[in-house]
């Protein structure tokens, strides 16, 4: 038999800069037509010397006067010939709110005499000048100045703007004398700078042509996710960063980051150093879709509190919060096994080789879990300062609870039912731990089911009833239903043609696209609606390329959702990406082309 390997998929192998976008055609016409207009003039001086002491004066002036002339004007067809005007289109991903064309405002030309101002004694507006420059000169090849100052012509002025209401709201204005770049607060800014971005096409040494006209946008929902699971195969922090360079792109501001899990444990704890001494490395990988083959390759790999920390201020200098998730009380085999007396049995657990849901749970009935879990959570609020912390919640088979005299004896003691308000009190006991230091709490929604407190927020995976549910109940809601939003399954109805090895599903990109978080709610429960979620789970992506490869294009997709969900149109949608797409090509990354070649939809 044959079986594809995770990760199988072959594509593309261009070179690329550190940032991940393609290195640009080194700019060498200018340095040509200089190089040609010095020798051109040297060879008329050694003419013009030749000339004297063979002619008369009065026509060697006039032949030369003629010849330079010609020099001159050739050098400059030359050099206007290589710095080629590329026209801004304003048609992007995701569509603004609104879009009104200047006709009667000329055009704007971003040449080398531009500079980018911004407000003095504003460090996250200086990193938004930077931001700017950076992409345009990836985008064009040339370097823009970044300055402090107030608004001034023939400049891009980024400024903000109180009369904005939504605090990612913004405006581009673009008129012959300039471009001015405002925002409610500094994350408002940084989507206009994006809008820009986006606008200008990609071409070496060109100089961008920018219509006069005005952008208004603002995003529909304030919490726009991409979770990353890193425990079934792990990442390096350099293609962490590249997955939340992929996000700008997309507008989205939550990193959900899943870092515990069965397979592996990947985040520093020092107060229990086993966990990822032991925690972190596998024996061996599972082949196939849970096979009895196995790669025989030990796997691991985890981050260091110094290179989460990195991590976080990378995102957050880009506006993306970054949300832990630690996984509790369920997929807790890696914990298990690195302390083994976190669990009822207290013996005989192991870092999981194989994927799915496993018995093996923390046990609810002994004090020593809780303080283990809060002492692990106290070093990780250190790290996130996201006003969430996810403790998972998921999958929780409770077996071992039922034969543990340990959990038996806490369902006496506080009076509860049964083992799902057993889990019950696992979270709440976490969630007010948690708010006690000003955190929040997020769960799947399986901690719906023995009943929650009114301040927790619900992640709605298994379908959307979940978070109608909970939205009905008052609670907070982050929508990404399996249905519509988990960007692992399959992108086409032939995937053992056509694709690499995968969990299963179909979520092609105009499913993702037709998602409505708000069906089957009223207008006040919309409100407990946060926002929507993509999530890529790993255990059948064991390269970066193929978790590129199962994002995009359908990010885009999900950005329209989460930017511009009340204002979609699919046809628009398919149009703009085709020029989207060149921003994937130039910026290196590995996208699906099932959507543009018509083998998915």
């Amino acid at each position: 038999m044959n079986w594809k390997r995770p990760g199988s998929l072959r594509l593309r192998n261009d070179s690329r800069t550190e940032s991940g976008l393609v290195k640009s055609e080194t700019p060498v016409k200018k340095e040509m037509a200089f190089y040609i207009i010095l020798l051109l003039l040297r060879a008329r001086v050694c003419y013009f010397i030749c000339m004297c002491y063979f002619c008369s004066y009065e026509m060697v002036i006039m032949k030369n006067l003629f010849r330079t002339v010609s020099v001159i004007a050739l050098a400059g067809w030359f050099l206007a010939c290589s710095e080629r005007k590329s026209e801004a289109c304003y048609e992007i991903i995701p569509a603004p709110l609104e879009i009104r064309e200047n006709f009667s405002g000329g055009e704007f030309v971003l040449d080398d005499g531009v500079c980018i101002v911004y407000p003095g004694e504003n460090e996250a507006m200086r990193h938004n000048a930077l931001f700017l420059a950076d992409y345009l000169k990836a985008a064009t090849g040339r370097d823009y100045r970044v300055e402090t100052g107030s608004r001034g012509k023939k400049n891009v002025t980024l400024q903000l703007d109180s009369s904005i209401k939504n605090p990612e709201g913004y405006r581009v204005n673009v008129s012959a004398s300039g471009v001015v770049i405002a925002g409610a607060s500094e994350a408002g800014v940084f989507y206009g700078i994006q809008t820009l971005r986006k606008a200008i096409p990609v071409k070496a040494n060109s100089v961008p042509v920018l219509t006069a006209v005005g952008i208004e946008d603002e995003p529909r929902f304030g919490y726009r996710g991409v979770h990353l699971d890193v425990c079934r195969h792990f990442f390096t922090v350099d293609e962490v960063k590249k997955f939340i360079d992929m996000m700008v792109l997309h507008n989205m501001n939550r990193l959900h980051w899943h870092i515990t899990d069965d397979q592996g444990w990947r985040i520093e704890i020092r107060h229990y150093p086993e966990l990822t001494k032991v925690g972190s490395r596998r024996a061996e990988t599972v082949l196939g879709r849970n096979t009895n083959i196995y790669d025989g390759i030990p796997s691991g790999g985890y981050y260091t509190q110094r290179q989460i920390r990195d991590v976080v201020a990378y995102a957050a200098e880009r506006f993306i919060t970054v949300i832990p998730e630690i996984e509790m009380p369920g997929h807790a085999s890696a914990a298990l096994a690195a302390y083994p007396w976190l669990g009822c049995a207290g013996e005989g657990y192991i870092v999981r080789t194989r994927w799915g849901v496993f018995p093996e749970v923390y046990c609810a009935g002994k004090d020593s879990t809780f303080e283990f879990m809060e002492n692990v959570l106290a070093e990780v609020c250190e790290l996130f300062p996201s006003e969430y912390i996810h403790i998972g919640g998921d999958e929780c088979p409770k077996q071992s609870w039922t034969s543990c005299p340990a959990c038996q004896q806490r369902i006496r003691n506080e009076r509860l039912e049964h083992e799902n308000e057993l889990q019950s009190y696992f979270v709440h006991r976490i969630e007010k731990w948690l708010n006690a230091r000003g955190r929040n709490l997020i769960g799947w929604d399986e901690i719906l089911e023995g009943g929650i407190s009114k301040t927790a927020t619900i992640m709605s995976w298994r379908g959307a009833d979940g978070g109608v549910a909970a939205a009905k109940a008052g609670n907070q809601v982050i929508m990404t239903p399996n249905t519509h939003c988990y960007l692992d399954y399959f992108q086409t109805q032939e995937p053992e043609r056509l694709e690499p090895l995968g969990i299963g599903g179909y979520v092609p990109v105009r499913k993702v696209y037709s998602f409505d978080p708000y069906d089957r709610l009223s207008s006040a429960e919309q409100s407990c609606i946060q926002g929507v979620q993509g999530n890529i789970w790993t255990e059948y992506i064991a390269s970066f390329a193929h978790a590129q490869h199962m994002a995009l294009p359908r990010l885009a997709a999900l950005a329209g959702v989460g930017g511009a969900c009340d204002r979609r149109d699919f046809g628009d949608f398919t149009r703009r990406m085709t020029v989207f797409r060149k921003l994937y090509d130039k910026c290196g990354y590995r996208y699906a082309s099932y959507f543009f070649d018509g083998t998915g939809e």
